[in-house]
């Protein structure tokens, strides 16, 4: 009987080799990439609260957005956006505008 790590790594592997021959879904997957590494870069200036509520959504021409599970955390890192946006810039990171999404489940 497998056991369920077995099992995900025998099937994450054909996955990743698809999506990197792909053009679509080598390019989506380098878009998520970049999308957590932004979160990962404004990680430390989210409150302790705040920090593990925020997800990286998606990445695009308009800018990044952030979602968070209610307007509470919402209103909270809209206030943070300009510090947030600050700070990719310094580390070289092209964001020009920050939306925050609040998804209700």
């Amino acid at each position: 009987m497998a056991t369920p790590s077995s099992t995900q790594s025998r099937s994450a592997t054909p996955v990743m080799a698809a999506m990197a021959q792909s053009a679509t879904l080598s390019s989506l997957m380098q878009i998520s990439q970049k999308s957590q590494a932004c979160l990962n870069a404004i990680h430390s200036l989210l409150p302790l609260g705040l920090a593990g509520l925020v997800k990286a959504g998606p990445l695009d021409e308009h800018g990044w957005c952030l979602l968070v599970p209610h307007n509470a955390a919402g209103a909270k890192l809209r206030q943070l956006v300009p510090a947030l946006t600050a700070h990719l810039r310094s580390h070289n990171m092209a964001i020009d505008t920050i939306r925050v999404k609040v998804i209700s489940r």
